[in-house]
């Protein structure tokens, strides 16, 4: 059986006509003395249907058999090398027709997988941040001192000027926010006990906690997703040092430490905001100073710096994690910023929502 190929195989030329009898099988060889100028249009057509062709002619042959090559006599070189090449590789099971998409219990199914792997991968992460500290507590664990003043200074002193713009601005917020309704009754007096109960139990921790996840949790998570991308950290178990201890630790308990200290900075500064916009609206400082300290005892003062080490160890276990478990390309660390800001904002959200519940069970 021959086949007569003729005329012009490009990609802007006129779409392809078959004359004669379609063939059952591949042609035993080729008549190419009308053929014009060819692209990749031509092989690409032959391809297709030996491809097409091939399930039949395959279809009898006996099990252990290699396939037969098929036919390419009387194909010019050019064309003919680049069938040889073509044909040498495999068809891609994927390149094929592609499979129904599946059902909407078995995605159910996948996504149930997929949270509960990311519950547990949470849960191991957070055993060995104890199992970590623990040896830093008997004197086990290895790293060095300076990354970790380092990142005290990162997390601590690098961050003051945004906590302080934010936080400022919150003060600012609620006291306009506050001074406009309660003008309304003649007790713009207790704007001084809005800002200040709602600085120290919410926004300073809040805001604290979400300036630190988008600015350090991003920043832990891209530097150890580099270092996984660079196989520093399989470098570090290969000097036989642990790389929890020696990179999680040490961010962990700069987080731990400074905390707290920014939270306590930033109602500061939010009750300053407030008592800037108290002086616009006719409230003497030293009154409305005095007002904030009947408003706030130790106890409700000490509720935000409470839940500030709680958030600090959700933003530290987030960016961490997720810099250590990161692919091995620029894409995947980016990626993994990406979960780490979002996961560490989310973990926030949720334990102040549950420390409320449990602050108005307990009537504090």
């Amino acid at each position: 059986m021959t086949l007569v190929l003729a005329g012009s195989w490009n990609r802007d030329s006129p779409e392809v006509k078959v004359e004669g009898t379609a063939p059952a099988h591949w042609p035993d060889r080729f008549e190419t003395s009308g053929l014009g100028e060819f692209d990749s249009t031509l092989p690409a057509f032959l391809l297709a249907q030996y491809r097409e062709l091939g399930i039949a002619d395959t279809a009898g042959e006996t099990q252990g058999e290699e396939p037969k090559k098929p036919s390419l006599e009387g194909l010019p070189e050019n064309l003919r090398g680049l069938m040889e090449l073509a044909l040498a590789v495999p068809e891609r099971s994927e390149a094929k027709t592609r499979s129904a998409p599946p059902s909407e219990l078995k995605a159910l199914g996948k996504v149930t997988l997929g949270v509960w792997a990311g519950i547990r991968g949470m849960a191991e992460f957070v055993g060995e941040s104890i199992l970590s500290i623990g040896r830093l507590l008997t004197g086990k664990a290895r790293f060095r001192r300076s990354d970790l003043w380092m990142t005290v200074q990162e997390c601590g002193i690098e961050a003051l000027p945004i906590v302080s713009l934010i936080s400022f601005l919150i003060g600012l917020i609620l006291a306009f926010v506050g001074n406009v309704q309660l003008t309304n009754f003649g007790a713009n007096i207790f704007v001084a006990d809005l800002v200040g109960i709602a600085m120290v139990r919410e926004m300073g921790v809040v805001m604290t906690g979400i300036i630190m996840s988008g600015r350090t949790g991003a920043a832990f998570a891209a530097h150890l997703g580099s270092m996984k991308a660079n196989e520093e950290i399989d470098a570090l178990r290969t000097f036989g040092l642990n790389p929890f201890d020696f990179l999680v630790l040490p961010r962990l308990l700069a987080l731990l430490l400074m905390m707290p200290v920014l939270t306590v900075y930033a109602n500061i500064i939010g009750i300053l905001g407030g008592m800037l916009v108290g002086a616009v609206v006719g409230i003497p400082p030293v009154l409305y100073w005095n007002e904030t300290l009947l408003a706030i005892n130790l106890t409700t003062a000490s509720l935000g710096v409470l839940k500030s080490f709680f958030f600090a160890a959700a933003i530290a276990i987030s960016g961490c994690m997720q810099g250590m478990n990161a692919g091995n390309s620029s894409a995947a660390v980016g990626q993994a910023t990406t979960r780490a800001v979002v996961i560490s904002i989310t973990a926030i959200i949720v334990l102040d929502s549950a420390f409320a519940a449990i602050f108005t069970l307990l009537e504090i």
